[in-house]
């Protein structure tokens, strides 16, 4: 079962007030809804591939709206995908809860984006996102390179509601257009996080922390074994560099035709090429610093520049 489909399941599972079980139903049968006509009266059917959420669908039409409604399942052996629910209203039922849904206004019009009646309340407003995510939603696995969640709809100004009721949480929501309708999303992790603590996922919320805490502790442990590498490959090129300036500047004139704290310097550093700046100050027969090893070995290095440039020798 994939990330999002345990999200799902877990919302299902979400107990809400009268108030909220409105807001809900409205948010599901806005996305998954089908409107049609039966004889001069108005039907609903509500489609969905997941069980859980059929189940749950029906489960708040019978208790809010004391209906029966018709349940069918259509099963997909072509493509061998999931089966698909339908729960279908008929008239005059269907006309009712879609007036009360805020889904349909005066005569057959459709009511655009999301009305502010059903969101007054707080706990509305959480349980309206809760029925968009359920009819519409999916969000990446945290373990997954990417972080994305997103709210599938059929209409813009309904995305765009979709949006700003997003972003009355400061989640950063944003919305573009698809092929098969306008998609609300959010892309970064924390945001998601704070997502499913509104919607009231807590349990999938401790996972996706979970894995993230995780993800972000081993790419930390990546990129410090990263840096030093990297600081350790400077360091190895740069004492090949000493011991091979060192060494031209011993067949050229000899290492005792320089002065004692750079012959010094040279010395130590041919008979220790891998120990760091900092070492090689501390086995001088006079202790100095790092800076003072890097100084003199910057030294080292001009003069055997000098000594590879004949201009630099006769001048």
């Amino acid at each position: 079962m994939s990330f999002a489909s345990r999200v799902k399941q877990e919302l299902t599972r979400v107990a809400s007030k009268p108030c909220c079980q409105r807001a809900e139903l409205s948010a599901v049968v806005r996305i998954n809804g089908v409107i049609s006509l039966h004889g001069g009266g108005i039907g609903l059917e509500v489609t969905t591939e997941n069980n859980a959420i059929a189940r749950h669908t029906y489960s708040l039409l019978k208790e809010r709206y004391e209906v029966q409604p018709e349940v069918l399942v259509r099963k997909k052996v072509r493509l061998k995908k999931n089966n698909t629910y339908v729960i279908r209203l008929g008239p005059p039922h269907a006309e009712n809860i879609l007036r009360d849904l805020c889904i349909l206004g005066k005569g057959l019009d459709r009511i655009e984006g999301i009305d502010p009646a059903l969101i007054k309340k707080e706990c509305c407003r959480r349980s309206y996102l809760r029925g968009a995510f359920l009819a519409g939603g999916s969000v990446n696995n945290p373990d997954s390179v990417s972080y994305h969640l997103e709210i599938l709809s059929t209409y813009q100004d309904h995305s765009e509601g979709l949006c700003r009721l997003l972003n009355g949480y400061h989640l950063h929501a944003k919305w573009l257009e698809r092929k098969k309708g306008y998609v609300a999303y959010i892309k970064e992790g924390d945001k998601i996080g704070e997502f499913l603590n509104i919607i009231g996922a807590h349990q999938s919320l401790f996972q996706f922390e979970d894995v993230r805490i995780m993800k972000d502790m081993r790419n930390s442990v990546n990129r410090l074994v990263n840096c030093e590498t990297a600081n350790l490959n400077k360091t190895i090129q740069a004492a090949m560099r000493q011991v091979e300036n060192i060494r031209r500047i011993e067949r050229e004139i000899g290492l005792d035709q320089l002065p004692s704290r750079l012959r010094e310097v040279a010395e130590m550093r041919l008979q220790h090429p891998e120990i760091s700046l900092t070492e090689l100050g501390q086995m001088l027969p006079r202790k100095v610093s790092k800076s003072a090893v890097n100084h003199r070995l910057r030294k080292l290095d001009e003069i055997a520049g000098k000594l590879n440039d004949p201009a630099a020798t006769q001048g």
